[in-house]
């Protein structure tokens, strides 16, 4: 097991954090006047800093402990604070699998943390060859997947992910953004038997609350009480709550949505497989397809012009669109598009 103190920034280990009111009295009902709040109003109070109705959902859906369970202001904000609390600033580094979710390499960037990147295979797998000796590089801290990966759609395979985690003593962060979607298993099953492990999950994709801004990482609950003590104390609103705790009230309809989604993927690739102007239409495990063209920036155009938009992810691999599933009558639309276009 990985010690993760060793591995925490020392000023992070030093820090007091800001306490805040609801941190000195936690009880629902009460005549509050320690928070310097508006007496008026139905959004006068602070929310809960800790979100505990919220988790207590979320750990009876995932199977998971509340002590094992952080929610930041989205994924990019759990992403952020791994490099506050793990990275020093122009010491540390990072190690990205290419093409990958574009934040690591932001967020590595805000932080003076310099990334390495290993690019996937062909088939957009990890290259353990050319991982491996990077693992006892002291300065590297941590490790992103994105499994499915973005915007390749593919999930990487257990076995490379888990040789990683046996083998590298800094923190492996597994994004799984997408894990809804698929038909494979989530990397939670393996929170409890690696302590460097941080798992991200989000209410913006299969939830359809991107606007909500809810992101869950699982990890030991050591790790979490080092999130807790660097988020800002009021990270996610009573609103945002709310919402969140509506979605998991209403499971069915949830699993109902990704059924839906998950069949269009599968009419949608069927299509775009017999189209003149596609090479390549990749597996996916997401809610995404990337399909291989035969010019993407011309397809990509022409499809804006009748108000459709996709992804051109020309600049990461060559002559690829990403599309994302939308409802049938919309990929109707596209796929009447695609099909006027002509080469």
């Amino acid at each position: 097991m990985v010690d993760v103190k060793l591995l925490v920034r020392e000023n992070v280990k030093k820090l007091i954090p800001y306490s805040c009111a609801r941190d000195e009295y936690n009880g629902d009902t009460g005549i509050f006047m320690d928070a310097n709040e508006n007496p008026y109003g139905n959004l006068n109070r602070y929310p809960d800093p800790y979100q505990k109705e919220l988790k207590a959902a979320i750990s009876e859906f995932k199977g998971i402990g509340q002590e094992k369970i952080f929610l930041g202001n989205g994924s990019d904000e759990i992403i952020d604070l791994c490099f506050r609390i793990f990275c020093n600033p122009g010491v540390d580094k990072v190690l990205t699998f290419t093409p990958t979710y574009g934040m690591y390499e932001v967020s590595a960037n805000i932080n003076d943390i310099k990334v390495l990147k290993v690019p996937l295979t062909d088939k957009f797998q990890i290259d353990l060859q050319n991982v491996s000796p990077l693992l006892s590089d002291k300065t590297l801290k941590l490790i992103f997947i994105c499994s499915p990966n973005n915007p390749t759609g593919n999930s990487m395979n257990f076995t490379d992910v888990e040789y990683i985690l046996k083998n590298f003593t800094g923190i492996v962060v597994i994004d799984e953004a997408y894990i809804d979607f698929s038909d494979k298993p989530s990397f939670i099953r393996l929170v409890d038997n690696y302590s460097n492990l941080i798992l991200m999950q989000t209410f913006s994709k299969a939830f359809g609350l991107a606007a909500v801004r809810v992101g869950m990482a699982f990890s030991q609950p050591e790790i979490v009480q080092f999130f807790n003590k660097l988020k800002p104390p009021y990270n996610i609103s009573t609103i945002n709550q709310k919402a969140a705790m509506r979605k998991l009230n209403k499971i069915e309809e949830y699993r109902a949505q990704v059924t839906k989604i998950k069949e269009e993927k599968q009419r949608l690739s069927a299509n775009l497989q017999k189209m003149k102007i596609t090479e390549i239409v990749y597996p996916s495990d997401a809610n995404f397809l990337l399909v291989k063209v035969k010019n993407a920036s011309y397809i990509y155009n022409t499809l804006v012009n009748k108000n459709i938009i996709v992804r051109n992810r020309s600049s990461v691999i060559n002559n690829c669109i990403r599309i994302t599933v939308g409802k049938k009558s919309e990929n109707d639309q596209l796929i009447k598009e695609l099909n006027n276009i002509v080469l």
